[in-house]
């Protein structure tokens, strides 16, 4: 999960009413470059929010496209908030299966990857019931219109495994901003089919402050921090998924990292090339080998010249698991250590307890709603 956006006179509506367009999207960027130099000189005016569904195990797609930015922040110091947001399982499917579980195997890949439970918030829906109470007056500022034009939701309905969904599907944007406003992030790291989310979190905000804040911001308007993320394709040649099987988890071994490599579909032509618009299977592994070794494609390409997609194959596997290598170690020793992380997480619930429930009491307060 990410969030992020910007904002017109009623910037909501607007954004709910179609996809993010190029303007909209070029807007964003702009934006994110003057943020990256704010960043860099003064990380201490940002608070970000951020996080993933405890549905499976991360893999490389989730970080190279978001899990190392969140450490790239932390260690810049930017003070960070990682929820897992295990609520919102439930929204495309009837049960949260195995939610323990996976729960923990999140908190595990964040502690491997650099994550520090010290400087950073990581923590659960479940376990703070004042941030999802948020939900009932954020509902009261957005209309049903609003919330069906939403492009994002739209699409995720869809996409859906159910044949109906629930209406926490249709309220998934409000539960994000509630994510996000809980904390009053001032920052979001999104891609850009997060942007319409984001731009309802800050109609929320400012149409919360305009209605309750008596000229005062009680929640700020939180700005998108565009991802650049690539694009990693599964196994397959289709988008990377947990639920596809057609990814490389960051728990992985070794062995598992080559099977899943070697069966990685290619083409027939035996010139190795960086084409992404023409030869996309072949450019997605050339880009994950370029990124593990910290060179572009188009350096790993020439190297391997006509010597095939076995040749390609050897030198993604070798240098996937080589970078792994010290994260799945990490990994390893802090699995073998449950209670620590139901301890990380206790601690990580705890604080943002604190911080959800002066946020309710200042939201009460503005309201009349202290008896």
């Amino acid at each position: 999960m990410n969030t992020a956006v910007p904002q017109t006179e009623d910037a909501g509506a607007a954004a709910c009413a179609g996809p993010t367009d190029a303007l909209g999207t070029s807007a964003a960027q702009a934006r994110s470059a003057v943020l990256e130099e704010l960043i860099r000189t003064d990380p201490g005016r940002f608070r970000v929010l951020t996080g993933d569904r405890p549905t499976g195990r991360l893999h490389l797609g989730h970080f190279f496209g978001t899990l190392h930015n969140r450490v790239r922040l932390q260690e810049l110091g930017v003070e960070l908030f990682v929820v897992i947001a295990d609520y919102q399982v439930l929204t495309d499917r009837d049960v949260a299966d195995n939610l323990l579980q996976h729960v923990e195997e999140l908190v595990l890949d964040y502690l491997a990857i650099g994550v520090d439970p010290a400087r950073s918030t990581i923590f659960t829906h479940g376990a703070v019931p004042a941030l999802n109470q948020l939900m009932l007056p954020f509902l009261s500022l957005v209309s049903v219109s609003e919330l069906n034009r939403n492009p994002t939701v739209k699409d995720e309905i869809a996409h859906s495994r159910q044949s109906a969904v629930s209406g926490l599907m249709f309220t998934y944007p409000v539960h994000q901003a509630a994510d996000i406003l809980f904390c009053k992030a001032n920052l979001v790291p999104v891609g850009q089919d997060q942007l319409p989310h984001l731009e309802l979190t800050r109609t929320i905000a400012r149409r919360f402050n305009d209605r309750y804040g008596a000229g005062s911001a009680v929640f700020p308007q939180p700005d998108a921090l565009l991802s650049s993320a690539p694009l990693l394709l599964g196994t397959d040649g289709t988008k990377m998924s947990k639920s596809r099987n057609n990814a490389i988890t960051l728990a992985a071994t070794v062995d598992e990292t080559a099977r899943l490599v070697k069966g990685a579909k290619t083409d027939s032509e035996r010139h190795i090339s960086y084409d992404p618009a023409t030869r996309p299977e072949v450019s997605s592994l050339l880009l994950l080998a370029a990124l593990c070794q910290g060179r572009s494609p188009e350096q790993v390409a020439a190297d391997i010249g006509s010597a095939g997609a076995a040749a390609l194959k050897k030198v993604v596997t070798e240098s996937v698991n080589e970078y792994l290598a010290p994260i799945r170690a990490r990994r390893a020793e802090y699995g073998q250590d449950r209670a620590h992380l139901r301890a990380v997480l206790s601690e990580g619930n705890e604080r943002a307890r604190a911080v959800a429930d002066a946020t309710l009491a200042e939201v009460r307060a503005a309201m009349n709603t202290c008896y």
